[in-house]
């Protein structure tokens, strides 16, 4: 398993759009397990609902957690899209 924490820097945080978006990706690696862990809360990250129900606004830190075969290109590749402010701005 990898993982890494993040700091949402978009202005709306974790949005619809966002969230569509991560879960996208988080999709595109299906033997990967995608887990968001925000303040003991985790998620499942391919989960578009579960990952709205965070309500995860800017400035909130979130743990992105990857693991199986494509785990560390899912996680870099989700962390990227954390980083460029999910291309809102």
């Amino acid at each position: 398993m990898k993982s890494q924490v993040v700091t949402l820097r978009n202005k709306l945080g974790l949005h619809a759009r966002p969230a569509s978006h991560f879960v996208k990706i988080a999709g595109r690696y299906r033997d990967t397990k995608v887990s968001i862990v925000r303040d003991g809360e985790v998620i499942n990250g391919k989960s578009i609902l579960g990952v709205m129900m965070l309500a995860a606004g800017q400035g909130a830190s979130l743990e992105i957690r990857c693991d199986g075969p494509d785990e560390e290109t899912c996680l870099a590749e989700l962390v990227e899209l954390v980083n460029n402010k999910f291309y809102e701005e």
